[in-house]
């Protein structure tokens, strides 16, 4: 332990390396934690995440007299009502349910949060509605028709509770039921579904209905991959301070070894210091990423409600799962780290362990291994992408990204050596001979810098395809000037009748729930209007298109169910009411669910009980706020029930913002990292190669300019290896885009290379190399020539 007393700048470096690392895997540990708890409770409360569903096959319609149908025929079911409910600018999910139908579903299972004593004010209107806390304050002031709140704090987060007759009626939904809740085993000699209530389908446990914790995977797992790079980051500060405590202790373990020490003991001692040394700084990074993922969590729960619809806690809570990943991630870390000085110096033969040369060989047989792991890591790339899926996708990511960063120090080696046949002068042969001879120190810092700027460069060019692409469509989709939402299906035929003669157009959108290839999804009847025929986003499109789709021949599928389901223009869909042709693809970004788009004629066939609720209105620009105050005065209608183009817009940019706050985080401190592994790389330099230093100031060089030369190197260096994250961050990009995004959302996006961003990038990599190069330099050129005159006298 006397090695650290002595130079405690360098233990500070080792504990700080991990914990930047385990800082950043724990904090986003903990945020999926719990978000993951979220999903658990909204379904594990109330009983439904491990029961069967009864659910409408796509343009049925499940009332109440199905459920008592069901019932009477020895059907052990429940009903369900499910929904949204605006309350000023914030919607709130509506769970309705029968606590009594509901206990003898599943042995044991919970009726309902609080039910148990309360169950008649449950089930009597006006009712009583069971929320958190910040539910309950969100729903403070709304219009619930008498219903009174009791908070629960285990309630599922962002979701009132209430009776399955009351949340009908909340949402207007007459006596429409969402679904069934099932038992698992129904009793014997219970008639078959079909017999009971035709156009019914039963699915298992999350194998119909839009399962929070399935659609936000690729969301989770995006946060799981970041929070991966910027641990491998910080560990590379952690490798540099431990390669320099075993440069620096190589003469004391020669001693050692000759005073009768044992080649296990010196080794398990340096081990058992680097295990108390990941203890500590994985207690304090857990401390610091409870804090982190404390102020990301809001952020989070509004990314995952926006643009998921997955309800998660804005707080968090304590939970050991991801204490304990951080502790092990900050153990194996350490062990990695220090892995590869602790088998050099098994290796080691005992005279040579005081001696350069046998550790610049181990460095030079180094790069040979590491160009060996780049190639095989480069083969294995197209073997993760034939296996598919998100993990097939991000295993192919860190492919090639590790493949990069292996490959980095090979590649500034052969550039110095090309640089060192053209160098001209003393001084300028001996600055790249030097350079080169330091590379080797470097190098890990370097691999550092460089997978943060190719992380910033892949993800801020994905992040940018997507805003340009996603606003384009926004402006495409948002084309009506105003959108109206009725309380109720007379009020909304009213409102048209209304708005008639004092607009120019109006669109009825009407959707209906329906499973399309397998996946829950929505079909909407759009009107035969120029707005669609002009400003569509479609993808792909047969001639004649609109034409077919307003006569009934044919419908549109989103670019989501296109590629989940292999469909192209001419296939045929299954449908309910019979299949139809596909005449175009069209854009959907922002929805991970299928859908379909139908003549509004033929959408009213099919789907006669579909509400008709909203409508966009069409009107001159400088007209639509003096409509929306006449129609908002015309029939007492809420803040939030009439939307136009400008805030709609702003809103869903709003949202997406909010969707990439969080990695945008993770990759400003994911640089700030690499920028703390560079600096211990240069200290550690620093405070070995005074023996290279020494003659060429005794030459007649003098320090300041030494120390100016050694900054020189660094921003040299630092500008290579930007140089060379540039097209590794933009093949990051692409695979963002073509591959990762396609698996989670099932939509591809344009790469849309920005150049203002990788100038930023640019200068962001030469400041942080200048601010990790400027205190060496300052110690440099400070040094007293006493200090390197003693190295002549110094054994080496």
């Amino acid at each position: 332990m006397s090695h650290w007393r002595r130079r405690p700048l360098q233990l500070a470096m080792l504990l700080a390396g991990l914990m930047l690392a385990t800082t950043l895997w724990s904090g986003v540990q903990a945020v999926n934690a719990e978000a993951r708890a979220s999903y658990a409770i909204a379904a594990d409360r109330l009983g439904t995440g491990a029961l069967p569903r009864i659910e409408p096959a796509g343009g049925a319609r499940l009332t109440t007299a199905d459920f008592v149908a069901l019932r009477r025929a020895g059907w052990m079911v429940s009903p369900l009502v499910e929904g949204r409910l605006r309350a000023g600018a914030a919607r709130v999910s509506v769970l309705g349910i029968d606590p009594v139908t509901r206990i003898g579903l599943a042995p044991g299972g919970p009726a309902g949060p609080g039910t148990e004593g309360d169950l008649g004010a449950f089930i009597t209107p006006p009712g009583l509605g069971y929320a958190a806390p910040d539910t309950a304050a969100t729903l403070a002031g709304a219009d619930l028709g008498g219903l009174r709140i009791v908070i629960d704090e285990d309630a599922p987060a962002n979701t009132l509770i209430v009776d399955v007759g009351i949340a009908q009626a909340l949402l207007g939904m007459g006596d429409r039921l969402t679904a069934l809740a099932a038992s698992a085993g129904q009793p014997d000699g219970v008639p078959p579904l079909e017999r009971v209530v035709p156009g019914l389908i039963r699915t298992d446990p999350q194998g119909g209905a839009a399962d929070p914790a399935a659609l936000t995977d690729s969301f989770h797992l995006n946060l799981t991959a970041f929070a991966l790079l910027s641990f491998i980051v910080g560990l590379f500060i952690t490798q540099s301070a431990v390669g320099l405590a075993f440069e620096q202790r190589r003469g004391v373990l020669r001693t050692l070894r000759a005073l009768g020490a044992t080649r296990g003991e010196a080794l398990g001692l340096m081990a058992a210091e680097l295990a108390v040394a990941a203890l500590v700084a994985g207690a304090a990074g857990i401390v610091l990423g409870w804090a982190m993922a404390a102020a990301l969590m809001p952020g989070v729960a509004a990314t995952l409600s926006g643009l998921y619809g997955a309800d998660v806690a804005g707080s968090l809570q304590f939970r050991p799962g991801w204490v304990l990943s951080g502790i092990g991630m900050a153990l194996a870390g350490t062990a990695l780290a220090g892995a590869r000085g602790l088998a050099q110096t098994a290796r080691m033969p005992l005279l040579a362990a005081g001696m350069a040369a046998p550790w610049a060989q181990a460095t030079r047989r180094g790069l040979r291994l590491q160009a060996a792991g780049a190639v095989a890591l480069v083969l294995a790339l197209p073997l993760c992408l034939a296996w598919g899926g998100l993990v097939g996708g991000f295993a192919a990511l860190a492919c090639g990204l590790l493949a990069a960063a292996l490959l980095l120090p090979v590649v500034l080696d052969a550039v110095l050596r090309l640089a060192s046949r053209g160098a001209r002068g003393v001084l300028t042969g001996w600055f790249v001979a030097d350079t080169r001879q330091q590379l080797g120190g470097l190098s890990l810092a370097l691999m550092a810098l460089m997978l943060a700027l190719a992380a910033n460069i892949g993800v801020g060019t994905m992040v940018g395809s997507f805003r340009g692409t996603f606003t384009g469509w926004l402006d495409q989709r948002l084309s009506a000037e105003l959108y109206v939402t009725a309380r109720s299906e007379d009020e909304g035929r009213r409102i048209r009748e209304w708005l008639g003669p004092r607009s120019d157009a109006i669109l009825p959108i009407w959707n209906a729930e329906a499973t399309l290839e397998g996946q829950p999804g929505r079909i909407y009847g759009v009107a035969d209007d120029p707005t669609y025929r002009e400003n569509w986003p479609l993808l792909a499109g047969a001639p004649g298109l609109w034409d077919s789709l307003a006569a009934g021949r044919a419908v549109l599928v989103n670019e989501q169910l296109s590629r989940r389901a292999s469909l192209r223009i001419g296939d045929r869909i299954d449908l309910p009411g019979g299949a139809m042709p596909i005449a175009g693809v069209y854009s959907d970004y922002g929805n991970p669910s299928p859908q379909v788009m139908m003549g509004l004629d033929e959408f009213s066939r099919r789907f006669p009980d579909a509400p008709r609720l909203y409508q966009a209105v069409r009107v001159a620009p400088d007209r639509a706020g003096s409509l929306a105050a006449e129609l908002a005065d015309a029939f007492d209608l809420p803040a939030g029930a009439i939307v136009d183009q400008a805030q709609a817009r702003r809103v869903s940019l709003q949202i997406f913002d909010r969707t990439f706050a969080v990695t945008a985080a993770l990759n400003v401190l994911t640089l700030a990292v690499a920028g703390v592994a560079l600096l211990t790389g240069l200290l550690t330099l620093a405070s070995i190669r005074l023996p290279q230093l020494a003659p060429v100031w005794a030459a007649g060089i003098p320090r300041a300019r030494l120390a100016r030369l050694d900054l020189l190197r660094t921003l040299l260096l630092a500008a290579a290896t930007g140089a060379y994250a540039v097209p590794v961050g933009l093949g990051l990009a692409w695979m963002l885009l073509a591959v990762v995004n396609v698996e989670a959302f099932g939509w591809r996006l344009p790469m849309q290379v920005s150049v203002p961003l990788l100038a930023r990038l640019a200068l962001a990599a030469l400041l942080t190399a200048l601010a990790a190069g400027a205190l060496p330099a300052l110690r440099l050129a400070r040094i007293t020539p006493g200090r390197l005159l003693r190295v002549f006298a110094d054994e080496r």
